[in-house]
């Protein structure tokens, strides 16, 4: 019984959450068998692909090849295996789900650009590679909400559908009362203690889902150590608004559906009738009981409206 809680829960953090202790090997390595049970049962295998730039982007890809390709861009402080357990959901699309640079397993280089449009050009030479590009439809949460819309609108030919969950970039509705007087200093969604990402786990999910704490150990050490870039990046995004951008997605008519957690403490939930009013087409869909990250804290409500959506394109 242990061990299917764990298998359910281990993935299912923003990579987030910390422990009183470092984790020690045995923890290590149960959390990497975890982690990889979870992708086998998703039918996710890791790969690399070495960008123009030299940096590597790691990748999670399922085994659908025929199936319509679907691109899914995790959040800040996420990595690829924040769509691990609502993958298997999806499994009637060709998944594409990148470490962006900066997170996961990717590159890390300090001295890069991480802006939306950086990242989508990034992601673009991924799908080139793959020969994916010119027929994609592109999903992204928080950050990669922001992403997602970069990438439709610099690339608006090649996207057949946009998925927002919770997107950020669009800054012109404010900030949460949550979130009012941080800084770089003092952030709940940067990390310079083990007790932050106890509250970080809280801030970010309505209802967190279950994680042992030997696991929140071993997820922890990563945002610890990438705490410096974190800020860098964090710092480049507040300021990185999409807003004109998704005008062009207005203007190509891109289908886009708009999924948020009501509960959303992290990008105001207001943020919907922004969204509407630049990009009409948009369908809309608020989650009761949801915070920022609904691909993980309602799996399959998240997936069953995203099946819907993408059926009623057909009609």
């Amino acid at each position: 019984m242990l061990l299917k809680r764990l298998c359910l829960a281990a993935l299912f953090s923003l990579s987030v959450v910390g422990c009183t202790t470092a984790p020690n090997t045995l923890a290590v390595n149960t959390t990497q068998k975890l982690v990889q049970y979870e992708r086998n049962k998703s039918d996710l295998e890791v790969k690399v692909l070495t960008l123009s730039s030299g940096d590597k982007m790691v990748y999670a890809e399922n085994g659908n090849v025929t199936g319509e390709p679907l691109l899914l861009i995790h959040g800040f402080g996420g990595n690829k295996d924040n769509f691990t357990r609502i993958a298997s959901q999806l499994e009637g699309y060709h998944l594409i789900i990148p470490d962006l640079l900066g997170f996961g397993e990717s590159s890390k280089p300090m001295s890069a650009d991480y802006r939306s449009e950086a990242q989508a050009a990034r992601l673009h030479e991924l799908l080139q590679a793959k020969g994916l590009a010119n027929r994609v439809h592109v999903g992204g949460n928080s950050m990669g909400g922001a992403i997602s819309v970069a990438y439709a609108a610099k690339y608006p030919n090649d996207v057949k559908s946009l998925w927002l969950v919770d997107s950020a970039g669009f800054w012109s509705v404010g900030i949460p009362k949550s979130l009012e007087g941080a800084t770089l200093e003092n952030n709940p969604l940067l990390v310079n203690s083990n007790e932050d990402f106890y509250k970080m786990y809280d801030f970010v999910m309505y209802k967190p889902p279950y994680l042992p704490k030997s696991v929140k150990a071993v997820f922890a050490q990563e945002r610890i150590a990438n705490k410096e870039l974190d800020a860098k990046i964090l710092e480049q995004i507040v300021t990185d608004n999409v807003e004109e951008r998704a005008k062009i997605i207005a203007q190509y008519n891109i289908s886009t559906l708009v999924v948020w957690g009501e509960k959303d403490q992290v990008i105001k939930p207001e943020t919907v009738k922004l969204i509407k009013q630049i990009i009409p087409q948009a369908q809309v869909i608020m989650m009761p009981e949801v915070g920022h990250v609904p691909m993980i804290e309602a799996v399959e409500q998240t997936a069953d409206d995203y099946k819907a959506f993408r059926e009623g394109l057909k009609k």
